[in-house]
């Protein structure tokens, strides 16, 4: 297979489950970077980022290769802009072109995409608006009017390039910027809670805090995930703030009422290692909702520290491995897995979800027999075939049992 032109082929056609393949089993930097200077052109920003995770060279890119940073602020993808600004070709960029492509953005941002195409195009046509993804984590909504496509991921990329430049903006404008999506999964909302998280001030905090007792649930959302990353972004030795998050999203998992916020506020707790965090999930074991089911079952993933699961959260557990939804239980064998607890009830648990009617259920079960020396592992694993092509996870879960393999028979030592 000529691997190169295949590569080319499915950049052209936009084929990012392709590309990603391709670069997982074949990787030369030969064809790789002329690949990313044509999804750049083809402002398929997505892919240029998948290129660049695995090892494309922007700096060998000439000046024909890159788009002006207006072309990709008028794109939208703030995917596209951030491949164009890639540490190795920052510094091609002027300060001028940075400032401009800010006031661009932020013309964009303010007048909306269905405006600022209204006027471009001249159009009273209908507007086509479709969700598309971004990159790897964000989607955002892409408009199309008079021929032209543009996605409306503007808030984002002027919030990067004001990071660029050093201007620090407000806490209230950073959050009315990202309430315009209210989606924690579009691109503005992602930047701006790490922006503001990783001020780590208190100003910062307080005014998050605040958001706490706020009638309107977007605004508690994002004040939540604000501090909840504040937290989680700190690698100082000092951790200032992990003991009033604790007790913030202690009480505040106790009384919250909009399922997203609690969602967000239980991810919170499991990503401390405290018996209050646990004391504090197990009352949401049997909520009704699967997101806060799964939120529960990935807090308990903390505890894998200690020697064993308290009783009380080695009970979650077992019942969430039989939950209704596939990811509940997906996510109570990982934890299980990967936890230091090998208590034989939990391997038995495991073996008892081998049969589930989900693959990756199937699969997480394996990989938890394999870590946990289990041999029914091994023929489990064989009955369940080979990984799916491209499938990363597949490709894990399965590798433990080969690694589990080594270990029996004496060949693999670490």
């Amino acid at each position: 297979m000529d691997v190169e032109s295949v590569l080319i082929s499915a950049v052209l056609a936009g084929d990012t489950d392709l590309v990603r393949i391709l670069l997982h089993e074949h990787s030369d930097s030969d064809y790789v970077d002329a690949a990313f200077c044509l999804a750049v052109r083809m402002h398929a920003g997505r892919i240029a980022q998948l290129l660049l995770q695995y090892g494309a060279d922007s700096g060998q890119s000439g000046p024909e290769d890159l788009i002006p940073l207006s072309e990709a602020v008028d794109s939208g993808s703030p995917a596209l802009f951030e491949a164009l600004l890639d540490h190795e070709i920052r510094g091609r960029y002027p300060e001028t072109e940075l400032l401009e492509a800010r006031d661009l953005a932020r013309r964009w941002h303010e007048t909306g995409v269905e405006a600022e195409l209204q006027r471009r195009t001249g159009s009273r046509d209908a507007l086509v608006r479709t969700q598309v993804q971004d990159d790897e984590y964000n989607s955002v909504d892409e408009w199309t009017l008079g021929g032209m496509t543009v996605r409306d991921g503007h808030g984002a990329i002027l919030t990067y390039v004001e990071e660029l430049l050093g201007v620090r903006t407000s806490f209230e404008d950073l959050m009315d910027r990202a309430l315009t999506h209210a989606d924690q999964n579009h691109p503005t909302w992602g930047r701006v809670t790490r922006l503001l998280a990783g001020r780590r001030d208190q100003a910062t905090w307080t005014a998050a805090a605040a958001l706490r007792t706020h009638p309107d649930p977007p605004r508690r959302l994002f004040g939540a995930e604000v501090l909840r990353c504040t937290h989680l972004l700190d690698w100082s030795d000092e951790d200032a703030f992990a003991g009033p998050a604790l007790d913030m999203f202690t009480d505040w998992s106790a009384e919250e009422t909009d399922l997203a916020v609690l969602t967000e506020v239980l991810v919170a707790l499991g990503e401390h290692i405290d018996h209050r965090a646990e004391v504090a999930l197990l009352p949401h074991v049997g909520h009704p909702d699967a997101r806060v089911r799964r939120a529960v079952a990935q807090g308990f993933s903390e505890w894998s520290s200690p020697p064993a699961f308290s009783g009380d959260a080695r009970t979650a557990l077992l019942r969430l491995m039989t939950d209704p939804d596939a990811v509940v239980r997906k996510t109570a064998c990982r934890v299980v897995a990967e936890g230091r607890d090998h208590d034989p009830v939990f391997a038995d648990a495991m073996a008892a979800v081998l049969d589930d009617t989900d693959r990756v259920v199937q699969l997480a079960a394996v990989y938890g027999l394999a870590l946990h020396d289990d041999e029914r592992c091994v023929e489990a694993a064989r009955l369940l075939g080979p990984p799916q092509r491209g499938s990363l996870e597949e490709e894990g879960y399965l590798d433990a049992v080969w690694r589990y393999a080594w270990r029996r028979d004496g060949l693999w030592t670490s």
